[in-house]
């Protein structure tokens, strides 16, 4: 599919100079939104609703018809590829991601296989290539994966962890075997962005969830390793698409990670965005990194955090205008909208 390359958004992501500073939100489509609940009540669950390409639509698109974004990203769940492997994938409800066939042996890390993106995971496709359609152009579309290390750390934990200490357990007591788990890993995520902007996907995020859980050796060598070849791979099948990497709490490593190769850097909200960009430099455009639970305070406190962000990262180029992390349920969307428009009018023409 032809790729739109003139969005702010993308020239962003290329650190070109754009007439106003571009925004997204992750988690833009979710529960804070009355009608992305409604949705959901009619599909009957979260999974239908994902599997659902007409339902993944319609929630993808949602958030844009209330606000000025930038961007639209892929309604889904980092949890597709190890579904797809055999794993089992369920929600229960207040309890979050539970695998039935949790990776407990080096047998259970053997008998999984790469899937095929457009067969075992078919249903994300269909999702991206109608979400293109319907998006017109209005605005790109992003593509996104869970990190090979924090998809390991659901599929061994066989749920959501404070700790994750069985992950953790493994990489240290057999690190081959978790490296034969992580590169299978690498290898599903990078053919599953791949054939997402194959499908239509104009810009990939990688997410590293638990990155930030690991001792600084253990980070580099069972994270940063296998991102920087899930970044290789994506270059290679997917030229020319940018590639966003977010790992929560690893502002420690923020110029390893922009050695990955990949386009741009998301940072999380403890780490000054201005302190980041000298950091990284040249190298990397950077996304971020407003606290998500500023999005709670009075439009004037929105407003004062949202100019500290952009003054703090300053007149450059490439900066992505993010939360940093996902939007919470409790947010009014009225909010949103005050943040989305004090982005754009700070920023224009800076």
């Amino acid at each position: 599919m032809t790729i739109t390359t003139d969005h702010r958004f993308l020239r962003a992501l290329r650190r070109e100079p754009v007439d106003m500073t571009p925004i997204w939100i992750m988690r833009q489509a979710g529960r804070y939104l009355p009608e992305y609940r409604a949705t959901r009540a009619r599909a009957g669950s979260f999974l239908a609703l994902a599997q659902t390409p007409e339902l993944a639509c319609e929630v993808t698109l949602q958030p844009l018809e209330r606000f000025a974004l930038d961007a639209a990203i892929l309604f889904s769940d980092i949890l597709t590829v190890p579904d797809a492997m055999g794993l089992g994938l369920h929600f229960v409800e207040g309890e979050g991601p539970k695998f039935a066939h949790p990776v407990r042996s080096v047998a259970d890390i053997d008998r999984l296989g790469v899937p095929d993106p457009e067969t075992k995971l078919r249903y994300v496709m269909d999702a991206v290539r109608l979400i293109r359609r319907e998006l017109n152009e209005r605005a790109p579309l992003i593509g996104f994966a869970g990190s090979p290390w924090t998809l390991a750390c659901y599929m061994i934990e066989g749920e959501g962890s404070a700790s994750f200490a069985r992950a953790k357990a493994l990489a240290l007591e057999n690190p081959q075997a978790m490296h034969r788990l992580l590169e299978v890993l690498a290898r599903s995520v990078g053919a599953y962005l791949a054939a997402q902007a194959a499908a239509g996907a104009q810009a990939l995020m990688v997410f590293d969830t638990w990155g930030g859980l690991l001792m600084p050796a253990m980070f580099r060598e069972f994270s940063l390793r296998w991102l920087a070849a899930v970044v290789a791979q994506v270059h290679a099948q997917a030229p020319g698409v940018p590639i966003t990497l977010f790992s929560k709490g690893a502002n420690a490593h923020l110029e390893a990670l922009a050695d990955t190769g990949c386009n741009a850097l998301g940072v999380d909200w403890t780490i000054d965005i201005g302190a980041a960009r000298e950091r990284v430099g040249a190298r990397v455009a950077l996304q971020g990194n407003l606290d998500p639970a500023v999005l709670a305070a009075s439009p004037e406190a929105i407003r004062s955090q949202a100019r500290a962000v952009l003054d703090s990262f300053g007149a450059h180029p490439g900066h992505v205008f993010n939360l940093g992390h996902g939007i919470t349920p409790d947010i009014p969307p009225e909010h949103v909208a005050v943040l989305v428009d004090a982005v754009h009018e700070f920023s224009r023409n800076r």
